[in-house]
């Protein structure tokens, strides 16, 4: 390890391992701490002790603290800590609050420059680099959707909006619903599974989604889980192509209504952005004001282009096409199993018509004027619906029907523990 250029590691294990590195005689000049704004000020101080004094000298020459103080800040438990001791303000936000000359990101290279408004006007003069302006991935629209960011307004599902089975347990099973019938349209698109994240505001709704998505995802292969179901707070410092987002509450704002919880939600989709909330609830939010005006600009209903039946398009971002717009929970799950049927039989015809070739010309030849002009054909489809439909999807034929295990994932293990700053964040991580 002594003769290493670079060594990583994380500020935990600087702590743990001190006294190993001192014994090593471990030496570096540099120091270079990444996520900075999210680290606690008195753990900042530990990498920078890792090795002894010379002569009663300090070796260490060079400290770079890169970080956004934009974004949430470290996690503090105790409220007394929190509010009166600052003990949640990071080194890096204390130079910043006292002035000291820092360099500010002027350009972002992750977003499609649409969507960077969303969250650029917390910044000061953040543009665009040059390769999201002109790599070819982010000129093109998102095939199925008109638009590549869009607010979707989601009333009340079966007379409920936002519940609570425990105190700061916030759940929304409309919203979860609406998130993963998406979901399930973007992967029968052919949308890539680990291309696409759920992220939500509460760890109660993470684990409802996560629900959803055991019993009507997970079992099929064509489907499967997303990449990642977690929340917001947990999200930092991570992007994925497309962010599904459930806001979940209905009665009050809540903890969004930090702007640096609201800026991390904005920052992490590269290519499309769709939020489910109650509208009539944000939109009226002094502190969110800038975000939801130019959401808002848009239908509050998810708009689609039914037209397109795969993940490729050449239709440009601006070009809507035609558009469907959803009108709510129940039209999602009816979309993607009309879609869904529609494939299903197509690959049966396709089936069918390989097999029959395999006869002489004469035999295939009425073989396909049947399989074309006979009613079996819908009486086929008609069987599949009601053999493989289950909780409003329809399945494959080759799935059994059984009851589909409702635990979470083995990772809902290591999410317990709250990560937020007030008593109604305690089920955020």
């Amino acid at each position: 390890m002594t003769s290493r250029q670079d060594v990583a590691m994380t500020c935990t294990h600087a702590a743990l391992k001190r006294k190993d590195f001192l014994q090593l005689g471990f030496k570096y000049d540099n120091l270079l701490m990444e996520e900075s704004a999210q680290i606690l000020e008195i753990e900042t101080f530990i990498p920078m002790l890792l090795q002894r004094q010379e002569d009663g000298y300090a070796r260490l020459k060079r400290c770079i603290l890169i970080g956004d103080h934009h974004q949430l800040p470290p996690v503090v438990k105790n409220m007394a800590f929190q509010k009166y001791s600052h003990m949640d303000q990071s080194l890096f936000t204390r130079f910043v609050r006292l002035g000291i000359p820092y360099i500010e990101l002027n350009a972002q290279g992750r977003a499609r420059p649409s969507i960077a408004k969303l969250y650029n006007w917390r910044y000061r003069d953040l543009g665009d680099l040059p390769y999201v302006k002109e790599d070819a991935v982010f000129h093109k629209a998102n095939a199925g959707f008109s638009y590549e960011y869009q607010l979707v307004d989601v009333p009340d599902y079966q007379g409920r909006g936002e519940s609570a089975p425990s105190p700061w347990f916030y759940q929304n099973e409309g919203e979860a619903e609406y998130v993963v019938s998406v979901y399930m349209y973007l992967r029968l698109l052919g949308y890539p599974a680990n291309k696409i994240s759920i992220l939500t505001t509460y760890n109660g709704q993470k684990l409802l989604i996560r629900d959803v998505i055991n019993r009507r995802c997970v079992p099929y292969d064509f489907i499967g889980p997303p990449s990642k179901v977690t929340t917001v707070d947990k999200f930092q410092g991570q992007q994925n192509d497309f962010i599904l987002l459930s806001l979940v509450r209905t009665r009050f704002v809540g903890h969004l209504r930090d702007v640096r919880r609201l800026v991390v939600a904005m920052s992490r989709a590269r290519l499309g952005l769709y939020v489910f909330c109650r509208r009539s609830l944000f939109e009226q939010c002094y502190e969110l004001q800038p975000t939801f005006q130019l959401l808002l600009q848009r239908p509050d209903r998810l708009a689609l282009n039914l037209n397109e039946i795969t993940s490729y398009t050449e239709r440009h971002v601006e070009d809507t096409g035609p558009v469907h717009l959803v009108s709510g929970v129940e039209e999602m799950i009816s979309i993607f199993n009309w879609r869904y049927q529609e494939q299903y039989m197509s690959h049966q015809f396709d089936h069918y018509m390989t097999y029959s070739g395999q006869n002489d010309q004469q035999n295939s030849t009425t073989v396909f004027n049947a399989v074309d002009t006979d009613t079996p054909s819908v009486q086929h489809e008609s069987s599949m619906e009601e053999d493989t439909k289950i909780d409003g999807d329809v399945l494959p034929a080759s799935h059994s029907n059984g009851e589909v295990d409702k635990e979470a994932s083995k990772n809902d293990e290591n999410d317990r523990l709250p990560e937020s700053n007030s008593s109604e964040e305690n089920m955020t991580e």
